[in-house]
């Protein structure tokens, strides 16, 4: 049975060379005998499913897609029109749905990961006003009767955070992330408020509060991200990013966040919840407790759109991908 290809978004201005993001996973593909073909982006991202796949071969069979991030509605139009070619993405629509946003994973997850409750923009989980991609558009933030009901049933007090089904704003943490007190609804409301706004066109699904966890951290004085230290710097939250393939961890590695940061997480727990979600190939960030308790699930992503830490070797995964 041939190798799994892989897709990987074309260069923006010119469709024959990779996005320069994936350039070294394109030479890593080469140098381990693997296939690739580019798709526009762009063109997933605008609704143009078929134009986007217009460069990939019909017929060859089975793929792995490694690019950005695609709205599920996105994803599904992309493995619908790669289907017309002859083609099929390895990770199903429903999958990738699964494992891309948190009502997806959330319920394997509940209790190894922080309590959480979200509030959809729109009646089927797209944000009100938003293009059928998922993405909102003009949408209002949640109302404060629904704020109230949501936060009595995260417990009513404490700190938390807000986000949407995929993405935090965590650079604007004290302005668009952080709660510090959940009784206070009008901060709540500020919050969540700022949250939507500058999210904007790319708001995933809905909003989320997740109660607020304290992590162990180590100081972070590395102005370009690359390396850490015992420095002056900030002290951050150490993350660990774990890639699974059916069930099974095949590279685990620091969060790209911080490259460089130590990270050696214990799996014993998430490794039979991985199993429980049942979708092929995917990504978990944990970290570990303050209090050294034990670890927890940060976030659960789809591995095609989940980012390698700069410095890593992907050579484990890669081959995993292509046996698969």
């Amino acid at each position: 049975m041939p190798a799994p290809a892989f897709l990987l978004p074309s260069h923006p201005l010119d469709p024959r060379r990779v996005d320069p993001q994936f350039v070294r996973e394109a030479r890593l593909l080469r140098d381990l005998g693997g296939e690739h073909h580019f798709v526009d982006h762009d063109a997933l991202l605008a609704g143009d499913a078929r134009a986007a796949v217009d460069r990939v071969p019909a017929g060859l069979g089975a793929f792995w897609y490694r690019g950005w991030m695609l709205p599920s509605a996105r994803y599904a139009g992309f493995a619908a029109a790669l289907a017309e070619r002859g083609g099929q993405l390895l990770t199903s629509p429903p999958g990738y749905a699964s494992a891309h946003e948190l009502p997806g994973w959330y319920g394997v997850f509940e209790g190894a990961t922080p309590p959480s409750v979200w509030l959809p923009l729109g009646g089927d989980g797209v944000a009100a006003g938003a293009a059928d991609d998922g993405r909102g558009a003009g949408q209002e933030p949640p109302g404060a009767e629904r704020l109230a009901a949501a936060v009595a049933r995260l417990g009513g007090q404490g700190p938390a955070i807000v986000k949407d089904y995929v993405k935090s704003r965590k650079h604007e943490w004290d302005e668009a992330c952080y709660i510090p007190e959940l009784a206070d609804l009008p901060n709540v409301a500020r919050v969540v408020a700022r949250f939507v706004e500058l999210q904007g066109e790319y708001l995933a699904g809905g909003v989320v509060l997740r109660r607020y966890e304290e992590f162990a951290r180590v100081a972070w004085d590395a102005g370009d991200g690359t390396s850490g230290g015992d420095g002056d710097g900030p002290r951050r939250a150490v993350e660990a990013r774990v890639w699974w393939l059916d069930g099974e961890p095949v590279l685990v590695g620091p969060h790209p966040d911080m490259p460089g940061s130590p990270a050696v997480p214990d799996l014993s727990v998430v490794r039979p919840l991985v199993r429980a979600l049942g979708c092929r190939f995917v990504t978990t960030d944990l970290a570990e407790r303050a209090d050294g308790s034990g670890w927890r699930v940060v976030e659960v992503g789809d591995g095609q759109v989940s980012e390698l830490p700069r410095g890593i070797d992907a050579s484990a995964l890669l081959v995993s991908l292509l046996a698969a």
